[in-house]
């Protein structure tokens, strides 16, 4: 009996797509409002940026591969914009090289896991309320079918 195993090669656009998703969806059962690719007011993209039922603001970056982390330091300027920062990776990915004053989940295509909680630091009042109005415009732009990724 012959037996052949075939590698499937993932791209990281795909990897990338994946775990987007299942952040996303774990962020809605988490009782979070998602939107994907949000360009912060500094110029930033967000891959994915959530909004709680408190209100509470919460900032996901995803990385694919350890070259994605290495050279993408864009991570470090979303603090001002988030109540809480995440790094969302496949199963697959090296975790101990992300730093640990961040949150972490690991997602695939079909949900994920917080395997370490993001650190809360909340937002002065008047840029929660500013974020917010933003987001939402966002998303009612969105759900318009206007293409647009800026708050």
């Amino acid at each position: 009996m012959d037996v052949s195993v075939t590698l499937a090669v993932v791209s990281r656009p795909e990897t990338t797509a994946t775990v987007t998703r299942g952040a996303a969806r774990l962020l809605t059962a988490l009782g979070y409002a998602p939107l994907a690719e949000v360009t912060l007011p500094n110029g930033r993209r967000a891959d994915l940026m959530a909004v709680g039922p408190k209100g509470e603001i919460f900032i996901v970056e995803v990385k694919s591969v350890i070259e994605d982390f290495r050279c993408d330091l864009k991570w470090a300027e979303y603090g001002p914009y988030c109540d809480a920062f995440a790094f969302a990776v496949g199963p697959e990915f090296p975790r101990e090289i992300l730093p640990d004053t961040c949150g972490l989940i690991v997602a695939d295509g079909f949900g994920g896991a917080v395997l370490r909680e993001a650190p809360v630091e909340r937002l002065a009042g008047a840029r929660r309320k500013a974020l917010t109005l933003a987001f939402a415009r966002l998303a009612a732009l969105r759900a318009a079918g206007v293409e647009t990724n800026a708050l």
